[in-house]
């Protein structure tokens, strides 16, 4: 039986072209190896928080594999199971949970769940 726990994944997505463009600056840093993002705002001090998993913003295949793998095989076992996705506009979630169609590399949890 499937251990019952809510695990909290972040995924940050690099600068877009706009942001590029305009220059803008990271305060946003990932550290893999501990699960710890740390946000450093200018002029004050940075805040750090560890999750379970985060990615920067790491492969589609890394992603499913460490994130829902495991949840889709206990559905399909006939345990329940979700997957939130949660974030600000144009952060990623809809990348992340449907991905491109093509190259299949792109593709995101969803379709991946039914490979």
């Amino acid at each position: 039986m499937p251990s019952e726990s809510v695990r909290v994944f972040v995924r940050c997505r690099p600068f877009n072209k706009l942001e590029r463009g305009k220059k803008c600056e990271r305060i946003v840093f990932i550290k893999k190896e501990t699960n710890q993002i740390s946000m450093k705002a200018p002029d004050k001090p940075a805040k750090t928080f560890t999750f379970d998993g985060v990615y920067n913003p790491g492969t589609q295949e890394e992603v499913y594999l460490e994130t829902a793998n495991g949840l889709v095989a206990n559905v399909i076992d006939g345990f329940n199971g979700t997957i939130f996705a949660y974030g600000q506009t144009g952060c990623g979630k809809t990348y992340s949970m449907m991905g491109l169609e093509s190259p299949s590399e792109q593709k995101g949890i969803i379709p991946r769940s039914f490979d």
